[in-house]
């Protein structure tokens, strides 16, 4: 099938595009470019070096023989752009990467804010519209996250979007219902993929979009199959307080011998995916789209929770680092229960990458071969919450639980 993928030279949706083309795909990348910007902003960079896109298409050509395209556009304002495209290349699926996706970096600032709203906003309902007004009958899979549910559970398994619930009528009727499952973000980028959710209701009752979103936990790892390739293919591996992921960011101050920092008790349980298991699932979704007239299809796509200062221990256990408490900057309760269902894709064949000590090590090597790129001034997370929280504010105003 030929396949568009927004937001193709980042995290998720780089190594994803290369997978769906190696299957055989038509893949055309559509990117702004615009984290690449935002390292620039940041004065860092990927701990792995990341060839600029063409050179990264060029190496892509001359492993695999296969060639994916490249548009820049702008999805969140070049909606003109964006229509264009698609009434052209008229593709049977797109793949929807093209938001900012760091909490922390949502929560910078005012600025920041604003910008993560509507970058992340715009383009959803722009690639929403643009799809109506080309007559397409793409199926748009995108990509979301575990976070709009919040990080707490009714003592239940949290379910895959929707929530059956029973209404009781004024006659004593009882009627079976069902909705989506309440949302409860915990920060500005969080809040995003609530209102993304809202957007594809409406548009797959009101104009017949077969979408499928997919709610994602953490990625850890750094390979897949394709970025091994060549060294030019090799993903984003961020370390920052701002764009790197937890586990991730562990295994590579472990491998730097920078103690490893766990935000508040480290009672936070998180959902994780392995990066290999993250391009398959997308594959997954791409092969059994929902038909026409279907509500919005929507996957709990993870294979496994851990409480965050477990998977400290773990790391330390395997490579003698140390653990260091430090200031929790999100608002968000010190512990919390995590409990999730992901049949779907079990049941569609997904055979999950599970945490393993012969995997950690594997990241860590990668982080040990780039070590010498990495700036430790960087490591500690910067964006903080709420103004309670910013330095100086004398510590009787902060809440009891993010006391320094």
């Amino acid at each position: 099938m030929k396949v568009v993928v927004l937001g193709g030279d980042g995290f998720c949706g780089w190594p994803a595009s290369l997978h769906l083309s190696d299957l055989g795909h038509d893949v055309v990348i559509v990117d702004n470019l615009s984290r690449r910007r935002i390292d620039e902003e940041l004065g860092t960079s990927s701990l792995t070096p990341i060839a600029g896109v063409e050179e990264r298409l060029a190496a892509w050509l001359e492993t695999s023989g296969r060639e994916i395209r490249f548009a820049q556009i702008d999805v969140a304002q070049d909606y003109d752009g964006l229509r264009d495209l698609l009434a052209t290349e008229r593709p049977d699926a797109l793949v929807h990467f093209a938001e900012q996706r760091a909490a922390p970096y949502s929560m910078k600032s005012p600025a920041h804010k604003r910008y993560t709203v509507e970058n992340n906003t715009n383009a959803t309902h722009n690639v929403l519209c643009a799809l109506v007004e080309a007559g397409l009958d793409t199926h748009l899979v995108h990509l979301g996250t575990m976070g709009v549910y919040g990080y707490g559970t009714a003592g239940m398994k949290i379910p895959e979007g929707y929530l059956d619930v029973e209404v009781t009528t004024e006659e004593g009727e009882r009627v079976p219902q069902q909705l989506l499952y309440p949302t409860n973000p915990g920060s500005i980028y969080h809040m995003t993929k609530c209102l993304d959710q809202q957007l594809f209701a409406y548009y797959a009752k009101n104009d017949r979009l077969r979408i499928t979103d997919l709610h994602q936990g953490i990625i850890w790892g750094t390979h897949t199959d394709q970025t091994l390739r060549d060294e030019r293919l090799i993903n984003r591996f961020d370390y920052d307080g701002d764009y790197g992921t937890v586990l991730n960011r562990f295994l590579m101050q472990a491998a730097v011998g920078y103690p490893l920092t766990v935000h508040g008790t480290g009672g936070q349980t998180r959902a994780f995916i392995h990066i290999r298991d993250m391009v398959r699932c997308v594959q997954i979704a791409l092969e059994n789209p929902p038909r026409l007239g279907d509500r919005v299809k929507i996957y709990n796509q993870m294979t496994e929770t851990h409480r965050v200062r477990d998977l400290a221990e773990l790391v330390a256990r395997i490579s003698g680092a140390t653990v260091e408490l430090v200031p929790n900057p999100r608002h968000e309760a010190p512990e919390n229960e995590l409990h999730v269902t992901n049949d779907t894709f079990l049941d569609l064949g997904l055979e999950p990458t599970f945490l393993s000590e012969g995997l950690l090590l594997e990241v860590e090597h990668v982080a040990e071969r780039y070590a010498a790129r990495a700036d430790l001034e960087k490591i500690p997370c910067t964006s903080v919450w709420t103004q309670e929280q910013q330095p100086g504010v004398p510590t009787s105003r902060r809440p009891v639980d993010q006391a320094v």
